[in-house]
């Protein structure tokens, strides 16, 4: 019976040795442990790939936009204030959409350190494109003391992830009932009719210049093009690659003395992070 014993006893410990995949103290790849094991052994290129693949993965994925449809306005109008040619890629390609979803997403967004106490004054400009079709006073208060602008004045208690979901709402409103259609489904040409009745001052929206909606879209629309990548925008430094900026280096001191053009691949900010 002992010895009965013991050869069962044996006969499990090889199950267990060829399960496990670990022989004679080596490692067979295919097994729980092999795989742990042998993760200690890949290649540090590879690792890199897989964990920047995670990155572009976390950063293409809506944190503001909670409606697709606000969100797929936003994806074509920003393609058209930045659009792809033989220049390079467009707003699109170059992960704008995303940029601006997580800047609206946090505190610049809510406008958590920006002063938002009433009274909110208009510049002349900015309240006639809020009053023209009343009998009220066109002045405005404080004109006397702010220079003529084409760009109105920040001045309304909404914050920017209010007016991008007004603004973007409102485009696809003017797109209805300018062309009987969405704003995403208008030819180019139509959406930047849209765009410029925007940019014109014509369009009216509650509490805020549609020209202001139109402005900080452009503005966040570059910014998203050629800001860093670790902001969420500028896919693969490939607005950088476009006007052959290098990036944020700290130093150039082994180039000062060239008198040739130097070029040099782009950096990103978390180029210098380990």
């Amino acid at each position: 019976m002992a010895d009965e014993d013991k050869e069962k006893t044996d006969e499990s410990r090889r199950r267990f040795i060829k399960n496990t995949g670990m022989i004679a103290g080596g490692v067979v790849g295919g097994s729980l442990f092999g795989g742990l094991l042998t993760s200690q052994f890949q290649d540090d290129s590879d690792t890199q790939t897989s964990n920047n693949e995670a990155t572009q993965n976390l950063q293409e994925a809506r944190t503001f936009f909670s409606r697709k449809e606000d969100f797929d306005t936003l994806q074509a109008a920003t393609e058209r204030i930045l659009p792809k040619d033989d220049d390079g890629p467009g707003a699109i390609e170059l992960g704008v959409p995303f940029f601006i979803d997580k800047q609206l997403s946090g505190s610049w967004g809510t406008n958590a350190k920006a002063y938002m106490k009433d009274p909110f004054y208009q510049n002349k400009q900015t309240y006639e494109y809020q009053h023209k079709d009343t009998k009220q006073d066109k002045s405005g208060p404080n004109t006397s003391t702010q220079a003529p602008s084409r760009t109105p004045r920040y001045q309304t208690r909404l914050n920017r992830g209010d007016i991008y979901l007004q603004g973007l709402r409102k485009m696809n409103e003017v797109s209805q009932k300018k062309f009987d259609n969405k704003f995403t489904e208008l030819e180019a040409d139509q959406q930047d009719d849209v765009l410029q009745a925007f940019d014109n001052g014509e369009i009216d929206m509650r509490g805020v210049a549609g020209i202001t909606f139109f402005n900080l879209l452009r503005q966040m629309t570059l910014e998203g093009a050629f800001s860093d990548p670790v902001y969420g925008g500028n896919r693969n430094m490939m607005g950088w690659k476009m006007k052959e900026y290098p990036g944020p280096r700290m130093s150039y001191v082994n180039e000062l003395e060239s008198d040739a053009f130097v070029k040099k691949e782009p950096k990103s900010l978390r180029d210098f992070q380990s």
